[in-house]
């Protein structure tokens, strides 16, 4: 089912201004990565509020369960999304959490988010499988600006460094987007905003995204970890700047939470992910890896 922007403003906390009305649960079932982020560091904990974070990584068979709990906590729940903690084209297990979820849930709003190495290849499942949003992370449409953001890239078993890698990432991006697009998927596009690296590039990005069929666009502060620390956070007046370039192009989203892969609630407002997914913090070390 094509789903408007209008419905999914109102009913999708990433989308509009229904943030404080409409409910998620981020169900962490996909471990594995296939791209080197050099500001991503995941990690197991209860304690930090940001993507790539979660308490444990659940297998699909468990979501429907998590579902479930999370609805008596949050009634206006409204979206099931994976966002990780690695990437959901990585291996199999989005789809086949989706699939499940469409048979128990079928009245909740499926929501991806990937960094779209995979995203063309795997359009096909995709769409077969009702997503009904998809969030594709691009940090950059130029190489060398991507080769600073992102180390390396693992496609069909081979490591590409730098540039090269990037001129991969980058025309998967863009070709799955045009793909999934054109099929009805509604499209938002993330981009890691890092001073000094992609901060002048932003409307480069918003509108070549946009021309590729992405509707919504949503500008994420760097945290400065890992390989990027060395960086500070982009000021207000950063942020704002770069959004201004981009609303030249494309629709601009100004609430992201920076929110957890196992994140439920309503964002801003409410936040169970301790309650449903407790007792999870356990079995870290097979958790995560790139490949």
């Amino acid at each position: 089912m094509i789903r408007s922007i209008e419905e999914l403003e109102k009913n999708h906390p990433c989308f509009g201004g229904c943030r404080f009305n409409a409910g998620r649960i981020h169900l962490p079932v996909s471990a594995g990565c296939n791209i080197a982020c050099r500001f991503c560091d995941r990690k197991i904990n209860d304690v930090e509020i940001r993507p790539g974070v979660t308490s444990k990584v659940i297998s699909p068979d468990e979501a429907n369960s998590f579902i479930d709990k999370a609805l008596e906590m949050v009634p206006n729940l409204k979206v099931a999304g994976i966002a990780g903690p690695g990437d959901t084209l990585a291996s199999d297990k989005a789809f086949e959490t989706f699939r499940k979820i469409s048979e128990k849930h079928p009245e909740l709003l499926k929501c991806m988010s990937t960094n779209g190495l995979l995203l063309y290849e795997r359009a096909d499942e995709l769409i077969d499988v009702g997503i009904d949003t998809l969030t594709v992370t691009v940090n950059a449409v130029d190489p060398e600006i991507e080769a600073k953001i992102n180390e390396y890239i693992i496609f069909h078993g081979k490591f590409y460094m730098g540039e090269a890698g990037a001129r991969i990432l980058i025309e998967n991006q863009l070709k799955g987007i045009k793909k999934v697009a054109e099929a009805g998927v509604t499209v938002k596009v993330n981009t890691v905003l890092v001073p000094g690296i992609n901060d002048e590039h932003i409307e480069i990005i918003a509108k070549t995204v946009k021309e590729a069929g992405a509707v919504i666009y949503n500008i994420i502060p760097l945290i400065p970890q890992h390989k990027l620390s060395h960086i500070s956070c982009p000021t207000c007046e950063e942020i704002e700047k770069a959004r201004a370039a981009a609303e030249k192009h494309i629709k601009v989203f100004r609430h992201c939470a920076h929110c957890r892969a196992d994140a439920v609630g309503v964002p801003g407002l409410s936040e169970y992910s301790k309650q449903v997914f407790q007792g999870r913090l356990k079995d870290v070390k097979e958790t995560f890896s790139h490949g």
